[in-house]
Parts: C-alpha cells; sequence; structure tokens
C-alpha cells in the first residue's frame, strides 16, 4: 500500500505561517502572547524588545521640571533675554488695558503727558535691573576695596552695559506704544496748535492768550470741547496725532540703528577689548556662584557635625547616672567610639574651618581682600586680612587620637 505522508499539524502549520511572514508579523503580535524571559512569539526578538519598552515606565511632571530648571540655570543668559521679552510684552498689555484721561487743562495737560510718558519706563527700567541677578555682583564689584587683586572699569563697564541692555527693552516698547498711540502726545501738545493754519484764523485775535490756551486744552476731551467755531476738533486730533507717530516710528528706527551698532559693529573695531572685558565678566560671575556653592556645601556640613555632637553630648549626660556600676565592672579592653566613615566625610567638607570667629574672619578676607588673579604663585598669601595685614603668626596644631583598641 502508498504511504501517505503525515498531515501537518494545525500547530506546525502555524509555525511555518508564521516564518514565512517574516519579522512583521512577530511585531504585529500582542504583548500578552510574548513567552516568559522577554522572548517575543515564537522566538521573535524584536517584539520582546518592544514589549520592554512599552512597558518601560516614563518620567513624571516632576523630571520635566527639574529639566526645565537645569536648563535655565544652565542658560542664564537666554532665561534674561526672555524675562526681558515678556516684560516687553507685559508693559504694551498695561498701556492697552490702561485708561488714559487727559485733565483738559492748560497747566496740568504736559504735566501730566510727561508723567506717563516718562513714570513707567523708569519703573519697569528699575525692574529690569531688579530681576537681573547680576546687580548685587556689580554693586559688590565696584565697591569691594582692590586688595591684591585690581579692579578693572572695562569690565565693570560691560557688566553694567549688558544688563542695561535687557532692562531697557521695556521702556522702549512702552515709550513706541505711547507715541504710536498719541492720546499722550495729543494732550501734552494740544495748546500748540496753529489756529491759524488749521481753523479760522480771523477769529483768533479776538481771543485773549489765556481764553485761548483754556479753549485749546479741551480739544482731547470731545464732551466739553465747545471751540468748533473756532477749529474743528478731528482736524487738531488728527494733525497732532500724525506728528505723535511720525516721532514713534523715528524712535523706534533709531533705537533699533543704536542696538545694531551696539551688538554688532561695536565687538568688530575693539574686538580684543571686548573679549577681555567678557572673559573677566564671565568669571566674576562664576567665581561668585562657586563660592557660594562652597559656603552652602561648608554651612551643611558645619550643621550636621554640630547636630551629631549635640546629640552625642546628651545621650553622654543622659548615661551618667545610669553607667556608674556597669563602667566600673567593664573590662579594660572596652573600646572607645570610633568616627565613621560619614563623620570624617563631613569634617573633611569643613577644610579645617571649625568656629564661628574663624568663619566670620574668613567672609571678611573674601570680600577685603580677594585672591590675585595668578595662578601657581610661590609666595605665601601673607596680609589677606586675617590679622590686620601682617605677617601671620605661628599656628598651634593639635593632634586628636582615637582608640581603636
Amino acid at each position: 500500500m502508498r504511504a501517505f505522508p503525515a498531515s501537518p499539524s494545525p500547530e506546525g502549520f502555524q509555525r511555518d505561517s508564521d516564518l514565512s511572514h517574516g519579522p512583521e508579523l512577530c511585531l504585529s503580535q500582542p504583548c500578552s502572547g510574548h513567552l516568559p524571559g522577554g522572548a517575543g512569539p515564537r522566538g521573535c526578538p524584536k517584539a520582546g524588545a518592544r514589549c520592554e519598552e512599552a512597558s518601560r515606565p516614563k518620567g513624571g511632571t516632576m523630571d520635566k521640571f527639574r529639566m526645565i530648571f537645569q536648563f535655565l540655570q544652565s542658560n542664564q543668559e537666554s532665561f534674561m533675554n526672555g524675562i526681558c521679552g515678556i516684560m516687553a510684552l507685559a508693559s504694551a498689555q498695561m498701556y492697552s488695558a490702561f485708561d488714559f484721561s487727559c485733565p483738559c487743562l492748560p497747566g496740568y495737560n504736559a504735566a501730566y503727558s510727561a508723567g506717563i510718558l516718562l513714570a513707567p519706563p523708569l519703573v519697569l527700567f528699575l525692574l529690569g535691573l531688579v530681576v537681573n541677578n547680576n546687580v548685587s555682583m556689580l554693586a559688590e564689584e565696584w565697591k569691594r576695596p582692590p586688595g591684591r587683586r585690581t579692579k578693572d572699569p572695562a569690565v565693570l563697564r560691560y557688566m553694567f552695559c549688558s544688563m542695561a541692555q535687557r532692562a531697557l527693552i521695556a521702556p522702549i516698547v512702552w515709550v513706541a506704544v505711547t507715541l504710536l498711540d498719541g492720546k499722550c502726545f495729543l494732550c501734552a501738545f494740544c495748546t500748540a496748535v496753529p489756529v491759524t493754519v488749521l481753523g479760522n484764523g480771523s477769529l483768533a485775535p479776538g481771543l485773549s492768550a489765556p481764553e485761548l490756551a483754556r479753549l485749546l486744552a479741551r480739544v482731547p476731551c470731545p464732551d466739553v470741547y465747545d471751540g468748533d467755531w473756532l477749529l474743528a476738533r478731528d482736524v487738531a486730533v488728527r494733525y497732532l496725532r500724525c506728528i505723535s507717530q511720525a516721532l514713534g516710528w523715528s524712535f523706534v528706527l533709531l533705537t533699533t540703528l543704536l542696538a545694531f551698532v551696539v551688538r554688532s559693529v561695536r565687538p568688530c573695531f575693539t574686538q580684543a577689548a571686548f573679549l577681555q572685558s567678557k572673559y573677566w565678566a564671565h568669571y566674576i560671575n562664576i567665581e561668585r556662584k562657586l563660592f557660594d556653592e562652597t559656603c552652602t556645601e561648608h554651612a551643611k556640613a558645619f550643621a550636621k557635625v554640630c547636630i551629631q555632637q549635640f546629640f552625642e553630648a546628651m545621650n553622654h549626660d543622659l548615661e551618667l547616672g545610669h553607667t556608674h556600676g556597669a563602667a566600673a565592672t567593664a573590662p579594660d579592653g572596652s573600646a572607645a567610639p570610633a568616627i565613621t566613615d560619614g563623620a570624617e566625610e563631613e569634617r573633611e567638607k569643613l577644610r579645617g574651618i571649625t568656629d564661628q570667629g574663624t568663619m566670620n574672619r574668613l567672609l571678611a578676607s573674601w570680600h577685603k581682600c580677594k585672591p590675585p588673579l595668578r595662578l601657581g604663585q610661590e609666595e605665601p598669601m601673607l596680609g589677606n586680612g586675617w590679622a590686620g595685614g601682617g605677617p601671620q603668626a605661628p599656628r598651634k596644631e593639635v593632634a586628636t587620637y582615637f582608640s581603636r583598641v
């Protein structure tokens, strides 16, 4: 009899079908069909990797905020530019929300308009300096004693110009928006409209100067203006707004050209001095940050050691009344408490500054006499503010030994 080949089993048919379709079929399988150990269906490695990647936990919102905060710390200049841009947009929004009410009186129109045009820009400029972290650094560098490090006026000018350029953005926007709007200019110069040119010049000589000024001062207020027989209000408003907008666009053009010259053209003529001032300004900023970080690390270590000593002393005082008998019967080879690695590490962070008076002298010395900008010097740094500028007295060295027997 002829022997017929055995029919393939459903499992074998499925296995052959999976293999014939290639790796694409493996990737389309759900994760529930994966075999233990991370392998995909029928030993497909790609599907297992895909499943592990899908099941991997993702970072939360706090991680994103931490990344943003670290980015802002590492890009302080970009952060300050963003703050200045936000303040500029805020100044424009503040002007649009501001209710401009001209007093329409000859003696108050100019004063009110000057206050609206100059007072808010001054406030915005001061706010721009306040939000800049380099203001205190500039003041400290300007007022510190020379000591062993000379002060370079070029570096101070570079630092001030860098801060002033960012702080001036919001005031410039306020002045430009105010001039382009025209209300402030209309209120300030409404009494200077040439009536003989724009209005009925034959009636103007019949009015005295105070009466004419009182009449023209009401031009910004349509509810109280009653001089259409002498000068049409729309004519005066359009005339003054045209001049105000022309001044506004001229102001924008001049400030843009000035910013272009300062930012682009000036470094080309004084490149060496510009690079030197920029380098040492960055050095002062980085030096201050590192000094603050070192002081913070020292303060943490100092507080930790101080608290540990307090708790150990309190524990020792509490046990004094209970351990007299046990101490008398204790063997001679009882071990004294040893210093742990953590405590030794915290003491190393103190860098030998272990009392308040020494730390205060160190901080005063850093302010009065910073180290010179010269590395690898061989002579010792004497007279740096520790003891009135004279040679340092020999210090007494105290060694403490701890028994580990």
